[in-house]
């Protein structure tokens, strides 16, 4: 049984158990997300619930959940009859989501450069450091996340919700093909050289070398973009059931 299926002990309270839920439905989300952006589950593959909660040797719940925040991300679907299956993004879709997604990062940190209060700058100066420390011990996945909590507290420092509101909901959709960005040969320390240069200009209150050093650090263009597409999975790839 894989580790993602790992019982709650009985009796635990309502609230524990929902909790332990969520952990396997997270864990659930990364390994069919990781399946999907490697082609072993291939686009158009049926993603049938009894089937994945007897691979995974989960229940049904955590694997509908995980199926829930996949098609959030757009890397699902789900169609009447049919049930989930694995959609496929475009180049040119997926290029147009990240050249939004870069302005709208690059909007926040010069809203942060503006806004934030030594509080704010020493919360995103923490998660910088989580960064280093994931990246020097070589955990892509652990970088990813604190990655995440960086760019979220800078959102939070600009002090515009619903800006923050648009580009949460853009990085459900862009989070599988970022994380798989950071797998790309130096990436993860190029990332974090990036992360020095917003934080520090965010730290000294200067707007636009923020805004500029953020859209650059999100961007995803010319050979970043090409070597993003080649590690996606081809059309031909096979479903695994």
């Amino acid at each position: 049984m894989s580790d993602v299926g790992a019982d709650i002990e009985g009796g635990a309270p309502r609230d524990v158990e929902r909790a332990g839920v969520e952990k396997r439905a997270d864990a659930l989300r990364d390994a069919l997300e990781d399946e999907i952006l490697t082609g072993r589950l291939a686009p158009g593959a049926r993603l049938e619930e009894v089937a994945l909660a007897r691979r995974f040797g989960v229940s049904r719940t955590p694997i509908r959940e995980a199926l829930l925040q996949l098609s959030a991300s757009g890397l699902t679907e789900y169609r009447p009859r049919r049930g989930a299956s694995v959609a496929q993004i475009g180049p040119r879709r997926l290029g147009e989501m990240f050249e939004v997604m870069a302005d709208l990062e690059a909007m926040a940190a010069r809203l942060a450069a503006r806004r934030a209060g030594p509080e704010d700058v020493a919360a995103i100066r923490e998660a910088h450091e989580a960064c280093a420390r994931a990246a020097e011990a070589g955990d892509g996945d652990a970088y990813y996340y604190e990655n995440e909590r960086f760019h979220d507290l800078i959102r939070r420092a600009g002090r515009n919700g619903f800006l923050a509101e648009q580009a949460d909901a853009l990085q459900k959709r862009l989070r599988a093909y970022r994380r798989l960005q950071l797998r790309a040969r130096g990436r993860i320390e190029a990332s974090f050289a990036e992360h020095e240069t917003v934080m520090e200009a965010i730290a000294r209150g200067d707007e636009t070398p923020a805004a500029e050093a953020m859209r650059a650090h999100v961007a995803v263009q010319g050979e970043r973009f090409a070597d993003l597409l080649a590690s996606l999975p081809t059309s031909g790839a096979t479903a695994v059931g």
